[in-house]
């Protein structure tokens, strides 16, 4: 029987380290559109799950975010710190933890076959509206109708190209990459 690679092995802490620097890297980039803005974070973040899988996925998404909370400007806008979590936007930040892992579940089920991973990053993209938005109508207390559309509808077509893009892109580099990471314990 195969050995399996530990959580916390040396070469799953590198490749964590690798995918939250790569939310690092695209999550600070925005455009505002109402109270909550445009990024790049959910487009790292689907990737992060359907290429590195559940549990190493909500590692990197769970460094990102203590990175971020910190004080490092690894959020929206370059914005960082604990009062970023804790504002009207902070319930998405937090909801990219249920969106990695839902979609690295969904990833790990099935690594050939595309609609598994849509699927995931699409039940996660409610999971992550749903947080989110329930934190912004408590904390703006605006109405239902009201912080969807502000905070969901306006992002719903993006983040249909950002999973279409992921979704095309993940199975062949999430193949490589275990690759990679299972070679170091194929040694041992």
């Amino acid at each position: 029987m195969a050995k399996k690679e530990k959580l916390l092995s040396v070469r799953g802490m590198v490749f964590a380290a690798v995918f939250a620097a790569l939310i690092c890297v695209a999550a600070p980039f925005s455009i505002q559109v109402g109270p909550i803005p445009i990024t790049l974070a959910t487009f790292a973040i689907y990737f992060t799950g359907a290429v590195f899988g559940a549990k190493r996925g909500t590692l990197a998404v769970i460094v990102y975010i203590l990175l971020g909370a910190v004080g490092l400007p690894v959020f929206s806008n370059f914005n960082g710190g604990f009062g970023a979590l804790l504002g009207p936007t902070g319930g998405y930040i937090i909801g990219y933890i249920p969106l990695v892992l839902i979609t690295g579940i969904f990833s790990d089920m099935n690594t050939k076959k595309h609609w598994t991973m849509i699927v995931g990053m699409l039940l996660g993209t409610v999971a992550l509206y749903t947080f989110g938005t329930a934190w912004f109508m408590i904390l703006t207390g605006k109405d239902l109708g009201t912080a969807l559309t502000l905070c969901a509808l306006p992002f719903i077509p993006g983040d249909g190209i950002k999973i279409v893009c992921v979704s095309a892109i993940a199975i062949p580099l999430k193949d490589r990459l275990n690759r990679i990471m299972l070679a170091g314990e194929k040694r041992r």
